[in-house]
């Protein structure tokens, strides 16, 4: 193909209004619908839309997700913010960091057609809706115990955002664990009409989940943050039952100075309740430590697949 013939993908339309998103989706689906009709001669197909929610400050993971998207739908929906919904007192929101411009521009040689980058003021015009999705008791342990309140916040304002993009499929990371377990719970005991899939983990070459937290690490942080995931994939070669999983995390994390563990537990897939040490089966190590004053979380599958030893 030559220069001339390639086309460049456009920059994606930002938009901060709830009703001219509506009104561009509405437009794209038309157009789509026609194109697809064009090409395979059947108007039956319905176009899909994917959202991607993020709160900015995108990274290499946060583009996973797009791609993923891209292969999922037809037209893919960022959305981009950072809702006060989920952030507790003494938590940054304040700080947390907003960069719209280099996110779009990150987002452009995708060829993401739509940036949903609303106010607070849009999406809550007479302040915190008096209506939420609550998370339940799983909401209250692990990230829930550490952030009173967070889960309810994030499934409000996930709740909104699937209402808003109308969308047909939204795509979630891996490592907010707890998270994904949360929405893929509301989806179905709301009966919400949204697939959810889920990406892997993107790490650096340390073995750090990627975060937009990471950039308030030093680089001495950086490379001890790496014991968290070191410790992790110690515990899935080492995870015939939970208590050998959670003594090979620990042989590892423990002897990181820079790493402060704040919760390090074998939890049930289905009911993201702690398993037992005679528990068998699929299970998901999560972790949470802070490095330097950075709260990091990441999390791994498990195959337990024999009861611990007894003690004699």
């Amino acid at each position: 193909m030559s220069a001339e013939s390639q086309v460049e993908p456009t920059a994606p339309q930002v938009i901060g209004s709830i009703s001219e998103l509506r009104q561009r989706l509405t437009e794209a689906r038309l157009q789509a619908s026609a194109a697809t009709s064009r090409r395979a001669g059947d108007t039956r197909r319905s176009p899909r839309v994917v959202l991607v929610p993020t709160m900015g400050a995108l990274h290499a993971g946060h583009l996973s997700l797009v791609a993923r998207a891209q292969e999922l739908g037809d037209i893919v929906v960022v959305s981009i913010f950072v809702n006060p919904l989920q952030f507790g007192a003494g938590e940054d929101l304040d700080s947390y960091p907003r960069t719209l411009q280099a996110d779009v521009a990150a987002l452009a040689p995708l060829g993401v057609p739509f940036v949903f980058a609303p106010t607070a003021l849009e999406m809550y015009p007479n302040g915190p809706t008096a209506t939420r999705v609550t998370a339940g008791d799983a909401g209250t342990l692990y990230e829930g115990a550490a952030r009173p309140g967070h889960f309810d916040g994030m499934l409000t304002v996930v709740a909104k955002l699937f209402n808003i993009v109308g969308c047909d499929a939204a795509v979630f990371g891996q490592k907010d664990a707890q998270q994904v377990f949360l929405v893929r719970r509301m989806v179905a005991d709301l009966n919400l009409p949204v697939e959810i899939e889920v990406a892997p983990t993107v790490r650096e070459s340390t073995g750090l989940a990627l975060s937009s937290r990471n950039q308030y690490l030093t680089e001495a942080e950086k490379l001890g943050a790496g014991a968290i995931s070191a410790g992790l994939r110690a515990a899935e070669a080492a995870a015939p039952n939970a208590r050998a999983a959670v003594a090979a995390a620990h042989g590892i994390i423990d002897t990181q100075p820079l790493v402060k563990l704040e919760y390090l537990v074998v939890v049930h897939p289905q009911s993201f309740l702690p398993v037992d040490d005679g528990y068998r089966g699929a299970a998901r190590m999560l972790v949470a430590a802070y490095v330097g004053t950075t709260r990091l979380i990441d999390n791994v599958p498990l195959d337990l697949n024999s009861p611990p030893a007894r003690v004699s």
